[in-house]
């Protein structure tokens, strides 16, 4: 499988040589020459699989002729080892991908990524510095799906004051592999530092490389709960309901349909971050200024990943509203959905799956919905508290994870000031 940078300035690379260097050198972000396909038979073949066994065959189509199957199978087995429900609520099916380690969505493509890298660098002898920036889950995923791993370390920069208690707690008592920078800014601003140390030439010889879903190593993993979610379904017609920041998530689905997957439509959802909203409405994308809210993870005014799903379509605003209708659902009516979906269902939603929920209901066509379950309401104790009057009991989690040391760096929103403190630190 090759690849391209969507800058169109960089050598064309295979999935490996994309894997290890997250971003292209011009800046861009790799995209897929052509998409393995599914054939019919093959698609028939995929009900009722096991996590494991979808997760297989969606990378045994990525990673032929570059990894023997045998060490795909190893690696599936070893990161899919926990369950991914499917549950009817009301109306919807929700798709709860928040059962791994760290509670979020994430673990799926960051477990699957630490050891896919794991493996092509020690058969290189290479080793790598993982930089990431995070709005919450994305790094608590990475950071434990790397932590100790061989060759391998992991900076992860996190916005100030923009993740919950439990976030913080995981990003920063982890291994000593692992190097936590808080920075006085939001997440776009995390995302533009990493950014620009990627094209700098002085880290040349620190082999960076991204979990980020700006990776191609995390995106196409994800891909693997779409095939899964699928293969368990009980009907053929299907809309998944995407809450969205960084767009990986749905990128991922988009990804999944371009393989042959029969998916009909993908309900996206922004928070007041709307930019792809007004994508929508208006056939103009422009990045804006982050808003903080209760669904701090969508908190992102410049979604990197949306460069794919404008190339998937061509820039083809038409074509785009085909296949996606972009909505936007605000705290007030997320709250409502956790109170009343917990009175009615005695089922707790996170802000995120809330917002979801609001979108899935207001959406009035024939196709069974699916709402993606990004993480678990534990992760966000202190704001259903808050906002909705209901108890989560995240004192368990919390507990465990203060028996590691709390190891964390401080930094301002300046790129002079991660480049000296990244020249500081033992990678």
């Amino acid at each position: 499988m090759k690849f391209f940078s969507l800058n169109q300035n960089s050598p064309i690379v295979d999935f490996k040589q994309a894997l290890l260097a997250g971003l292209a050198p011009d800046g861009g972000l790799y995209f897929p020459e052509s998409f393995p396909q599914f054939s019919s038979s093959e698609i028939s073949d995929l009900k009722n699989n096991s996590l494991p066994e979808a997760g297989f065959k969606v990378l045994c189509k990525w990673l032929e002729g570059e990894m023997e199957f045998s060490e795909i199978k190893e690696i599936v087995n070893e990161a899919l080892n926990f369950p991914i429900p499917l549950r009817k609520v009301g109306n919807f099916f929700i798709l709860e991908l928040f059962h791994g380690p760290t509670m979020a969505f994430k673990d799926i493509a960051a477990r699957s990524l630490a050891l896919l890298m794991s493996r092509v660098l020690q058969k290189e002898n290479k080793k790598a510095v993982i930089l990431v920036a995070t709005s919450g889950d994305t790094g608590g995923a990475v950071t434990h799906g790397f932590a100790n791993v061989p060759n391998i370390k992991v900076v992860v920069l996190y916005p100030k004051g923009k993740v919950s208690k439990l976030q913080e707690e995981q990003l920063t008592r982890v291994s000593e592999n692992v190097f936590s920078i808080e920075v006085d800014g939001v997440f776009d601003d995390c995302q533009a530092l990493v950014k620009k140390a990627f094209v700098d030439s002085e880290f040349k010889n620190l082999n960076l490389s991204s979990a980020n879903s700006i990776s191609v190593g995390r995106l196409i993993p994800q891909i693997i709960y779409y095939v899964y979610a699928y293969a368990q379904m009980p009907v053929d017609t299907m809309e998944f309901v995407v809450p969205c920041g960084n767009f990986g998530n749905v990128c991922a689905g988009i990804f999944a349909r371009k393989m042959g997957l029969p998916f009909n439509k993908f309900l996206v959802v922004n928070n007041e971050n709307d930019s792809v909203y007004k994508y929508y409405q208006t056939g103009t994308f422009q990045a804006q200024s982050t808003v903080q809210t209760l669904s701090t993870a969508m908190d992102i005014g410049n979604p990197s990943n949306f460069a794919r799903i404008l190339k998937v379509f061509d820039n083809n605003h038409a074509a785009f509203k085909e296949l996606i209708k972009v909505v936007k659902v605000s705290d007030l009516e997320t709250i409502a959905a956790i109170k009343k979906v917990y009175a009615e269902h005695n089922y707790l939603l996170d802000p995120h799956t809330a917002v979801a929920w609001v979108a899935a209901e207001n959406e009035k066509n024939d196709f069974t919905k699916i709402i993606t379950s990004t993480a678990s309401p534990v992760k966000f104790a202190d704001s259903i508290k808050k906002y909705a009057g209901i108890e989560v009991d995240d004192s368990q989690v919390i507990a465990e994870l203060a028996k590691n040391p709390k190891r964390k760096i401080e930094i301002k929103n300046n790129y002079v000031e991660l480049k000296s403190t990244l020249l500081s630190l033992p990678i």
